[in-house]
């Protein structure tokens, strides 16, 4: 099985720039070793966007993911304290 390569967003989006350019996607893919449906992907998330705002989507993505385990952290100490509280002495 192939090696998974992480891509920056920087590299992504040149990637996605070089076929804005001209280039076929087929051509662009085949150089960088990238599958077509990963292209695609990447197309549908970073298309249009700048590596400013690349980079933006990221760490808010991140800090979303960050909120919500906090947020289940929390719901899962109230619902342990409700369950202790219930209880019958």
């Amino acid at each position: 099985m192939a090696q998974r390569k992480k891509w920056s967003e920087e590299q992504i989006i040149g990637i996605l720039k070089q076929v804005e350019a001209g280039r076929t996607v087929t051509e662009v893919c085949r150089q960088h070793g990238v599958s077509e449906s990963s292209f695609y992907k990447w197309k549908s998330k970073y298309g249009g966007l700048e590596v400013n705002e690349a980079r933006r989507l990221k760490s808010l993505e991140d800090e979303n993911a960050r909120l919500k385990r906090l947020l289940a952290d929390s719901m899962l100490d109230n619902a342990a304290l409700k369950e202790a509280l219930s209880k019958n002495w």
